[in-house]
């Protein structure tokens, strides 16, 4: 197929509700932070290179194994403390090439721009007076104390114990209020205190006891954003303090590049908005944890599909992550891809290697580049043509990789990363247990 690089504008700010059918549903802009379009663009936030974000996004699937070969036992668990400790384990995962959507918190309301994460459940801000530590965010720091709609979450309370599932890190008590602490892959954390708030989606979306982390001590690679929105499975993410309104369904799309927009739509509105989205099971390979599990059975090249065992995949499970950037895959799955796109670029100058991506040409020559077509199959008979944006991982004209590695081991998760993903409409449908995919979604 034929490519060429291009832009394409940021569109509207505004955030947008729409109503489909007697269902009504929330719609969110999402942008790269790192883009153009990024409302964290006027930051003096430097923005990583290739190579970083790459390191950054390998810290952050050794912490995705890490977390699936052991299950959370009483030695995973850290107490922490709202002025010393963090904790020592991690409980979540978050990495660099990530996506944003800006809610609003509070009466009266403030915007905050979050890094969404379908890996991660805690929802959290940095919020004054910042008794730790705050990194520099691009919008001011939510204050609890000029709102009129926050309230602490008492240690005594079942919910503050919920925090435990959601971290990682059993909570902590700070003059009777709970304490949460999170720590990421990358050995970014949050610690703060645990509350309730009016949470703002559209002008139209307000919701009421919002729990959330209220971060008072914040140190990591979240860049100029404000926290993080949580995605995940567990009781305390947004999709399940919103499953009255919105009946546990979401779906996004990732734009093409940074210079474009997609969405973060929540409401049941997502499913079957386009009848060329194929749903595919959840696996039963990440119950228990944050991670949305999928069973892929293959993946083609060109049309042709690669002599890859079933066995293969099932070794080590799948996941699907909207913060993982490269798709990680079996190591026998990955020479096979690896081998037949090489054979099919025969005709392009390969170059060095970028970090763990060992497949890069240099189309500097070049006004347009065909490559061949990638597919994956999913369980449920679900075959998802990848867009011609989520094949490459693009360092400059003269390197340009193909965007997936190998796992080290046939025993570690395999991950759809968001690269994949890329202009796909991506549905969870968390209450039907299952997942779907749709093309040109943004």
């Amino acid at each position: 197929m034929g490519n060429t690089w291009g832009a394409s504008s940021c569109g509207s700010n505004e955030l947008r509700t729409k109503v489909a059918g007697p269902s009504k549903r929330a719609s969110l802009k999402v942008v790269h932070r790192h883009g153009p379009c990024s409302p964290l663009k006027q930051s003096k936030e430097e923005t990583p290179t290739p190579a970083e974000i790459l390191k950054q996004d390998q810290a952050r699937v050794k912490s995705i194994h890490n977390r699936f070969s052991k299950s959370l036992s009483s030695d995973d668990v850290t107490e922490p403390d709202a002025s010393t400790n963090i904790p020592a384990k991690s409980g979540s995962t978050v990495g660099s090439g990530n996506y944003v959507v800006t809610v609003g918190l509070g009466t009266p309301k403030k915007d905050l721009t979050l890094i969404f994460d379908t890996g991660s459940d805690l929802t959290w801000t940095q919020c004054q007076p910042c008794a730790r530590s705050c990194y520099k965010q691009n919008e001011p720091i939510f204050d609890s104390s000029q709102s009129r709609t926050y309230s602490n979450v008492s240690c005594s309370s079942a919910i503050c114990s919920e925090l435990a599932a959601a971290t990682g890190n059993t909570p902590g008590c700070s003059v009777s209020t709970c304490v949460y602490g999170i720590q990421y892959g990358d050995q970014s954390f949050s610690v703060g205190f645990f509350g309730k708030e009016r949470l703002t989606l559209t002008p139209r979306d307000l919701f009421g006891g919002f729990l959330f982390g209220c971060g008072q001590n914040n140190q990591g690679l979240f860049g100029s954003s404000a926290g993080l929105l949580g995605l995940g499975r567990n009781q305390l993410s947004i999709v399940q303090q919103t499953a009255t309104k919105y009946g546990r369904v979401f779906s996004y799309c990732l734009p093409s590049n940074s210079s474009s927009t997609g969405h973060l739509t929540f409401g049941k509105g997502s499913i079957g908005a386009s009848k060329a989205v194929q749903f595919t099971p959840l696996s039963k390979s990440s119950d228990g944890t944050s991670f949305y599990g999928l069973d892929i059975v293959g993946i083609s090249v060109g049309g042709r599909k690669l002599p890859i065992q079933a066995s293969v995949f099932s070794a080590g499970g799948s996941i699907i992550d909207s913060g993982t950037v490269i798709t990680r895959l079996p190591p026998a799955a990955y020479s096979s891809l690896r081998t037949s796109f090489r054979q099919a670029m025969k005709n392009y100058p390969m170059t060095s290697a970028l970090s763990i991506l060992d497949t890069c040409y240099d189309f500097s020559k070049y006004s347009t580049v065909s490559f061949p077509k990638i597919a994956f199959s999913f369980g449920g008979d679900v075959n998802v043509d990848l867009d011609a944006s989520g094949v490459f991982y693009v360092q400059s004209v003269s390197q340009v990789c193909l965007a997936f590695a190998g796992n080290n081991d046939t025993s570690d998760v395999a991950i759809f990363g968001n690269i994949q993903q890329r202009r796909l409409e991506v549905v969870y449908d968390v209450a039907g247990g299952r997942v779907g995919f749709g093309p040109a979604g943004c």
